[in-house]
């Protein structure tokens, strides 16, 4: 998942933006340059967790040579977590999650997931 996508990307049940995201694992793409203008995010930049107009210079050069390949996305306001797996952010309604698949993701990121997603993260979490 590249990182600008975090400018666009909303809860899809609740509408919430903008949301937190965990990185578990990256991969570098050294040799990715921008064509002509960088891709510059509008709202937020998820590479360096800030509002775009707070920071001096965007590093697009830098975010755009990064991609997200196993991680979390959080809404704080619903508190519904979506996977990031296989570089694809998995963002289906409550009703289309499969269960097993999902607390497997939990357990297996266990040490990097916040507690509250752990204990009361919806729609599944190792509570339940």
């Amino acid at each position: 998942m590249k990182y600008r996508l975090m400018d666009i990307l909303a809860c899809p049940m609740c509408k919430h933006f903008h949301l937190d995201l965990y990185v578990f694992q990256e991969k570098d793409y050294p040799k990715r340059e921008p064509n002509g203008q960088p891709p510059l995010c509008e709202i937020y930049c998820a590479y360096k967790n800030a509002d775009v107009r707070s920071l001096e210079s965007p590093p697009c050069g830098e975010c755009i040579k990064k991609e997200v390949v196993e991680g979390l996305l959080v809404c704080p306001s619903c508190n519904r977590w979506y996977p990031i797996i296989d570089e694809i952010p998995r963002m289906l309604p409550d009703k289309l999650r499969k269960r097993e698949s999902d607390l497997e993701f939990l357990e297996k990121y266990r040490s990097k997931i916040p507690q509250k997603v752990l204990e009361s993260g919806l729609p599944f979490n190792l509570k339940s």
